[in-house]
């Protein structure tokens, strides 16, 4: 492509970068320019192309639709750059940051993280706890794993573990009862998180109605992580993803009663700006865990 047809790559930087923050002022500060220099760069380029691309406002600048359908290839563009530059310095280096939900956190990546970490260790990898969805436009977030169905608009997911479901509780708790036999058997003890839809369409797959005006009030402790340290506490049944909980099960904190697993869809996923699909460290990191959790199931599979 003949270079008379590019645009000046200054002007395309102080793009991408107001694209990104919705800012003149941020864009200057990233770029170390200032307000009116990304401006006079952002109105080089709306010159050449013969259109605005951004609508100004006070304290305010938005994408025009030109800008909208331009800033996204503009972005790849950038990563494409930045992976080809990092490929051949040979190295990634720099922070890494991961925003996770806490049940996978809790119950996988922190068990495994370090394996990653050592294949790279120029990155400095950092794990942000949270039930939160990340907002990779305005926080220093490099991928988010998420529970959820998704898509999410402008990120691109890749699934880790599907959410299936089943009643599990502690062996002892399931000793008081003289041990469970028929999914009947569970309705003699608490039920957590009563509230959850789960119950419901596991109990509904096999014609059962669980009728919670009949049970005492419990408290509702939130997320799997919590529910399955009340199941191992022995407060009562909870429902859980056993892909998560293997390391329980084997050891004898948890039982699973029944083999029989519900879904509705839900699942952990690996999510990620659409724009940064190469950057290296993003790329490590998807290879590494998707090749991880893929391992893992093939060598369950052939015990």
């Amino acid at each position: 492509m003949s270079g008379a047809l590019l645009p000046p790559l200054a002007a395309v930087r102080a793009f991408e970068a107001a694209s990104r923050h919705g800012s003149f002022t941020k864009a200057g500060e990233e770029l170390g320019m200032t307000q009116a220099a990304v401006s006079y760069q952002i109105k080089i380029l709306e010159d050449r192309i013969g259109t605005p691309l951004f609508v100004r406002r006070p304290r305010q600048v938005t994408l025009t639709e030109t800008g909208q359908r331009f800033a996204p290839a503009v972005s790849d563009a950038f990563e494409r750059l930045s992976a080809a530059y990092a490929d051949a310095r040979g190295m990634m280096e720099g922070t890494f940051t991961i925003s996770t939900a806490q049940t996978f956190a809790t119950n996988w990546l922190v068990e495994n993280i370090d394996t990653f970490q050592e294949m790279h260790p120029t990155l400095s990898v950092r794990l942000e706890t949270t039930q939160r969805l990340a907002a990779f436009d305005t926080e220093d977030v490099d991928v988010a794993i998420r529970g959820g169905h998704g898509p999410w608009q402008g990120l691109e997911r890749h699934l880790l573990v599907a959410a299936d479901f089943t009643p599990m509780l502690s062996p002892r708790l399931a000793e008081t009862i003289g041990g469970i036999s028929t999914p009947e058997d569970l309705l003699k003890l608490p039920l957590l998180d009563l509230g959850d839809p789960w119950w419901t369409i596991w109990f509904g797959a096999i014609d059962i109605k669980i009728d919670s005006d009949d049970r005492p009030p419990m408290a509702k402790l939130g997320g799997q992580s919590m529910l399955a340290r009340a199941a191992i506490a022995g407060r009562g049944v909870a429902m859980l993803t056993p892909a998560l909980y293997r390391t329980e099960l084997e050891a004898g904190l948890l039982l699973k009663p029944f083999e029989r697993t519900e879904a509705d869809g839900l699942g952990y996923w690996l999510v990620y700006p659409e724009g940064r699909r190469n950057a290296p460290k993003i790329r490590a990191f998807r290879d590494w865990i998707l090749r991880s959790l893929q391992e893992e199931e093939a060598g369950r599979k052939s015990r």
